[in-house]
């Protein structure tokens, strides 16, 4: 009788400890909810944000918080909304929030100004592709007796929240930081969406004519390509920065999409000719210090337009500029070859003889790098020519 009572009492004794542990816990999480939140299930469209006015942040307004753990590349989440960028289109200057006004001066180390600057499109989040960059084919320094410079050309992160001041500014300490370290961050205060690539496109000329009047030579392309900096080198040493070029994997005669589906839609009211003009692709191009000035200016004269790369066309078109393929730009990646359908194309005898390769991991760059300028390099045999001429779409 007495060992029931006892087991009886535990079991009591047992229950209210529960019931207080309980309590316990879920007056914790109450407290807690104010100051944590889960993030964003993934697939989920951005937040609208109060901060964000057409395309860019005003200039009154502190910069909002970027909350995302991982890179998310700018590239549009749904239909375009072609009537929010009609109305904002005309919105095209924005600040610069961080800037690197000494890239290019002369000084007693360098001796004078880059023979190559090399802007680098990139977001926020990846610093991975970023680092990726720095240490291998963007290293800045001297190159073949070439000086090189390096920067970042960066906009506001998308899918922030300007409602919590406690983080308001993180993604902006970490640039901020990053730009101290490196010194190579370029940040402007319109939001960086691939539509905004544009504004993008035009501030980097604007900035480049300010502070990097002298350069010989610019290359411009993605952080997911690889480039063979000394075979760019060697393509642009008899060339003559005074005169005229941009180079690169020209496009001709490339029909604008009607589809709603695709993220290149384009509607005949924004654009109504059968074709755009020739334009070299965004992933990677080269020119000389004279046409980035000149196209500085016609670009300012050009209405602007959703894809970078085509609206650069359109520059070009203005100046009566013709640009220059190159068979060893390859934005379009290496294809694989229809005779040879198991032959592994991610091999260093194929970017031996390249310039621009377009889309790579950060860890593929890690590694072609270290296949090329390895102690032993790669083994290959006598290179091929390669076909000339621009690419033509349903050629």
């Amino acid at each position: 009788m007495r060992r029931r009572l006892r087991l009886c009492r535990e079991a009591w004794l047992t229950l209210l400890l529960s019931a207080a542990l309980g309590l316990l816990l879920y007056a914790q999480r109450d407290g807690a909810a104010p100051t944590a939140r889960a993030p964003p299930a993934r697939g989920q469209p951005p937040r609208s944000t109060s901060g964000l006015r057409g395309r860019g942040l005003p200039q009154t307004a502190a910069p909002p918080a970027y909350e995302a753990d991982t890179p998310v590349p700018p590239t549009p989440t749904g239909p375009f909304d072609f009537g929010r960028y009609l109305r904002a289109k005309d919105q095209r200057r924005f600040p610069l929030l961080i800037n690197q006004p000494r890239k290019c001066r002369r000084d007693r180390a360098s001796g004078g100004p880059p023979d190559l600057l090399i802007a680098v499109k990139s977001v926020a989040a990846d610093f991975e592709r970023r680092e990726a960059v720095r240490q291998t084919w963007g290293a800045e320094g001297r190159v073949q007796g070439a000086l090189v410079r390096r920067v970042f050309l960066l906009g506001v992160p998308r899918g922030i929240d300007s409602g919590r001041a406690g983080t308001r500014t993180h993604w902006r300490a970490l640039l901020e930081a990053e730009s101290r370290a490196y010194a190579d961050i370029l940040l402007w205060a319109f939001e960086d969406t691939f539509f905004n690539l544009t504004l993008k496109e035009i501030h980097f000329l604007a900035w480049a004519s300010a502070f990097c009047p002298d350069v010989r030579f610019v290359f411009k392309g993605d952080a997911d390509v690889f480039v063979h900096v000394r075979n760019l080198l060697q393509f642009l040493e008899p060339r003559d920065p005074a005169q005229d070029l941009l180079a690169g994997d020209v496009i001709v005669q490339a029909r604008p999409i009607r589809s709603r589906a695709s993220k290149y839609f384009i509607p005949e009211a924004v654009y109504g000719l059968p074709a755009y003009p020739a334009y070299a692709g965004g992933g990677g191009f080269v020119l000389s210090g004279v046409t980035l000035r000149r196209l500085a200016e016609a670009c300012s004269q050009v209405e602007l337009f959703p894809i970078d790369d085509v609206f650069l066309g359109m520059c070009l078109q203005r100046l009566r500029l013709t640009p220059e393929p190159h068979s060893a730009f390859r934005t379009f990646g290496i294809p694989q070859p229809s005779a040879a359908p198991h032959l592994r194309t991610f091999d260093p005898c194929f970017y031996r003889e390249l310039v621009v390769v377009h889309g790579l991991s950060a860890a593929d760059i890690w590694l072609m790098w270290r296949l090329l300028h390895g102690p032993q390099g790669p083994v290959c045999a006598h290179p091929q020519p390669v076909a000339t001429g621009p690419f033509q779409w349903n050629a």
